[in-house]
């Protein structure tokens, strides 16, 4: 059943995006060449901790995952574009690493992902990151108040594919609040004119991710978790949480740690 939320719930949702804007921040600072993964998601702990925040992602099994999730934050490397485990891998120069965060405040959830490369950047991967950026923009300036929830589905598509890459449709996004995944499922396509029609009060988290070669194939690693493409190329990953309301969509997540330097 999808919820619509007050004036006052959007806010407190809101100030849990500040603490995963927060979290973002702090991580990509230490984002450097030689950190390990497990050293970014302490850094997330200790700012949730610092916050009065608790992560949504921590403990979390959905339906496809065999196991709950071990850690707070999601740190996706190169053909790895969604659900990563942070591991003791240590970053290198060049890595497109997106990060996915989560964090609840009094009951209330926020959450985000972003994606960006350590230290020196190809041109494709800034090409693609970039490109990951403005579909997410597309489907946030499609969720107006009367529109349809395929009109987010189709703007993204729109700019994704239309920048060449692939898109995988089956993981996207969803409602947001009390719970990190709420109803409704937000596709990452769809047909314009069509689905849920968006109402003041829908809090959702849009979430497209575009794959660089174009494919849109995509396989589960062996921990059960990682979404990794299929023909190995890079894979990027935005997200915001957003309220509709009379005057348009509200980013709930914002920060500027989405344009900050490169580690």
């Amino acid at each position: 059943m999808v919820e619509l939320k007050t004036p006052g719930e959007i806010d407190a949702i809101a100030a849990a995006g500040a603490v995963v804007a927060s979290v973002h921040a702090a991580v990509r600072a230490h984002a450097a060449a030689g950190v390990s993964l497990i050293e970014l998601d302490a850094v997330a702990r200790d700012v949730m901790a610092g916050a009065g925040a608790v992560s949504s992602f921590l403990g979390y099994q959905p339906r496809f995952a065999p196991s709950p999730y071990p850690a707070v934050l999601c740190t996706s490397v190169n053909d790895v574009m969604l659900h990563g485990i942070p591991t003791t891998y240590r970053l290198r120069d060049g890595d497109l690493l997106s990060v996915d965060c989560g964090a609840s405040v009094d009951g209330w959830h926020g959450d985000a992902a972003v994606s960006y490369v350590v230290g020196t950047a190809s041109s494709a991967d800034e090409k693609l990151i970039t490109a990951t950026e403005a579909t997410l923009m597309a489907g946030i300036e499609a969720a107006q108040p009367g529109a349809r929830m395929g009109d987010i589905g189709h703007a993204m598509s729109t700019v994704g594919r239309g920048a060449g890459y692939g898109m995988q449709a089956d993981f996207g996004g969803h409602g947001v609040g009390r719970a990190m995944h709420e109803d409704p499922f937000v596709p990452n396509e769809g047909t314009p004119g069509k689905g849920w029609q968006l109402r003041p009060g829908l809090v959702i988290a849009i979430e497209p991710s575009l794959i660089a070669s174009g494919d849109d194939t995509y396989r589960i690693a062996p921990d059960g978790w990682s979404l990794c493409t299929a023909d190995g190329s890079n894979g990027a990953h935005a997200e915001h949480t957003i309220a509709v309301t009379e005057d348009g969509p509200r980013i709930l997540t914002g920060g500027d740690y989405r344009s900050g330097p490169e580690s």
